[in-house]
């Protein structure tokens, strides 16, 4: 099977980490956990929980980080999992070495992001939930290379993971394993220093929980970031695998 470097491209309070378990739990994968977080922390100065950790461990050099990325698969594995925040892209940055990946964007309804989101940090912009990003880079890849990007919806993965996760890989050209599916509870050593704030559930878990609707009333200060999100959200709903 020829090499596959995977950047998954996600906002916040999505199933990124539960994917990125997903395929970790495969024998012939390595995966690298929000690699731009330090960078990302630096630049803005956002006080985030664990801000001092993160810096402490990660990398703050976007050159550096993104020539490490796109280089020869740690391990001697032949698929590299990449999970990444879109968010982290800040304006200005260089993302011409995202050519060299198979990018893909994990999508989420922004009424159940706000609803998650907000419950562990204010929301007081758009920016910080990564749909404008993840919309502005699968418009650059798209007329870049003259091909469209790889989008999956979180509820539909959550509705079928098996199938889901078929259809993915089949688009990755690498064969899918039913060791996707599940996985051990607990940490792991790949987890960024973060995970301890963020993790909670996905450490409790064992495979991809069931979708269930929210049923909780948005609040109606996040309206107007709900609108502005949904504006991203819809295009790149339509170009969903399902």
């Amino acid at each position: 099977m020829n090499a596959v470097i995977i950047a998954m491209w996600s906002g916040p309070r999505n199933i990124s980490t539960a994917m990125m378990r997903s395929f970790e739990n495969r024998e012939d994968t390595f995966v690298s956990d929000e690699p731009f977080y330090a960078h990302y922390l630096k630049l803005t100065g956002i006080d985030h929980p664990m801000r001092k950790e993160v810096m402490e461990t990660g990398n703050s050099d976007w050159d550096e980080v993104s020539q490490y990325l796109t280089g020869t698969i740690p391990q001697d594995k032949s698929v590299w999992y990449q999970k990444h925040m879109a968010q982290h892209n800040l304006p200005g940055v260089e993302l011409d070495w995202t050519s060299r990946l198979t990018n893909c964007f994990l999508i989420r309804n922004p009424r159940e992001v706000i609803l998650s989101y907000s419950k562990k940090y204010e929301i007081t912009s758009v920016y910080q939930l990564g749909f404008p990003q993840q919309f502005e880079l699968y418009d650059k890849i798209e007329q870049d290379s003259g091909m469209s990007p790889i989008v999956i919806d979180s509820k539909d993965v959550l509705m079928n993971p098996k199938n889901m996760l078929q259809k993915l890989c089949e688009k990755l050209e690498v064969p899918f394993s039913d060791k996707m599916l599940s996985w051990s509870p607990g940490k792991r050593d790949s987890d960024g220093v973060w995970g301890q704030h963020w993790y909670g559930n996905v450490e409790k878990s064992t495979g991809f929980q069931a979708y269930q609707k929210k049923e909780e009333e948005m609040p109606k200060e996040y309206t107007e970031i709900y609108e502005e999100c949904m504006k991203y959200y819809r295009q790149l709903f339509e170009q969903r695998i399902h």
